[in-house]
């Protein structure tokens, strides 16, 4: 027992309080959010419990024995490969998607999974090669491990976490010490990839977010162009303080579209205003910089690129998440971490915490 005791005492406490209270806005907003139905909140909740007590128990483990253990790895790569892979075949289709494994009454997301399984990954291999980075081999192959769940994910289609994960393994190279010329070159391969696809790959839909977002003045403001007309409208109608919980307009009266998931920054936004906004990033920032803390005081390169690429899928979802509801991005279904309703994006980042806890524990 005092092992036990001893243990937690040497956890981030800090990094917990602000987590608690994430979520714990992330309640207020799906409350508030819910108009009668509060089934959401409930599966949320539990979700949360769940996702905490995984966080406790994966905090006493040393995972810094990972960086050798190369088959380990290897299988759940392999088995997050597998489970995207069964998604065309056994999971249901929801508005033209196939993203989640229904078991019940709950929702299995696999690409949650594949995030933490690539980042140990990509940070087992490039702590093992980090004096060899000047070498293009070494970029070719991490993409090749990257690509794999990429092109399973965008099938689904979900171009949103294919961006993710693309974003993901350019913040690892550029951690690692990628050369200027390699990350230009990187950039130029993209940007042909994506002129392909316009052409042979992307949906329909996808392209009208797309041309929505650059012009939106000649978007139809009754179809692809609805979500984020009435983003704004909420945001702007927010003021300093807000409407007032359960009193947005825009949400209470259901304009909103999807104010659980994609667009509840848009909720934070017209019911607590700018003060709730300011209080959401303040809290976010402080739990990124000790996740960077964490990662700058670990004495290898493992847990640095691990702790630092769990930092950068956290901005990543978070900016883009943001972008999407001001506006200033495409819309591409991405929801805000520890806000957005979701057992597995709640549980995984839980999980991911509880591992940078064993990673501060056994430094």
């Amino acid at each position: 027992m005092k092992k036990i005791f001893f243990h937690l005492k040497k956890l981030d406490w800090p990094m917990v309080f602000t987590v608690f209270l994430l979520v714990g806005l992330g309640f207020l907003l799906l409350y508030s959010s819910s108009r009668g139905n509060f089934l959401n909140l409930k599966k949320q909740v539990f979700f949360f419990f769940f996702g905490f007590f995984l966080m406790l128990l994966f905090s006493f483990i040393d995972w810094r024995p990972l960086k050798e253990s190369t088959y380990f790895l290897l299988f759940f790569y392999l088995l997050s490969l597998f489970l995207l892979f069964g998604l065309f075949f056994f999971a249901p289709s929801i508005r033209g998607t196939k993203s989640w494994y229904k078991i019940g009454f709950f929702s299995f997301d696999p690409t949650e999974l594949t995030k933490i399984v690539l980042l140990f990954f990509l940070a087992k291999y490039f702590s093992s090669r980090h004096v060899e980075m000047y070498r293009l081999k070494h970029i070719l192959i991490s993409g090749f491990y990257v690509s794999l769940p990429c092109l399973l994910i965008f099938f689904q289609p979900n171009l949103g976490s294919v961006l993710i994960l693309l974003v993901l393994w350019l913040g690892i190279l550029f951690l690692s010490g990628i050369k200027l010329r390699h990350f230009f070159l990187l950039i130029f391969v993209f940007l042909l990839i994506f002129l392909i696809g316009w052409k042979s790959f992307l949906k329909e839909y996808q392209k009208e977010r797309i041309l929505s977002f650059l012009s939106p003045k000649i978007s139809d403001p009754f179809k692809v162009g609805w979500s984020q007309r009435q983003t704004k409208i909420a945001i702007g109608s927010g003021g300093i303080f807000g409407q007032g919980i359960k009193k947005g307009s825009q949400t209470q009266l259901g304009f909103l579209p999807e104010p659980q998931t994609d667009f509840i920054f848009s909720v934070l936004a017209e019911e607590t205003g700018l003060f709730g906004v300011f209080l959401f990033l303040l809290l976010f920032l402080f739990l990124v910089w000790r996740i960077l803390k964490i990662a700058l005081e670990s004495k290898s390169n493992f847990p640095r690129l691990f702790c630092g690429g769990f930092a950068i899928l956290l901005v990543s979802q978070t900016f883009i998440h943001l972008g999407m509801n001001l506006g200033l991005l495409p819309i591409v279904g991405i929801p805000l971490p520890f806000l957005s309703y979701g057992g597995s994006g709640l549980i995984f980042n839980l999980l991911g915490l509880g591992i940078i806890q064993g990673f501060k524990v056994y430094r």
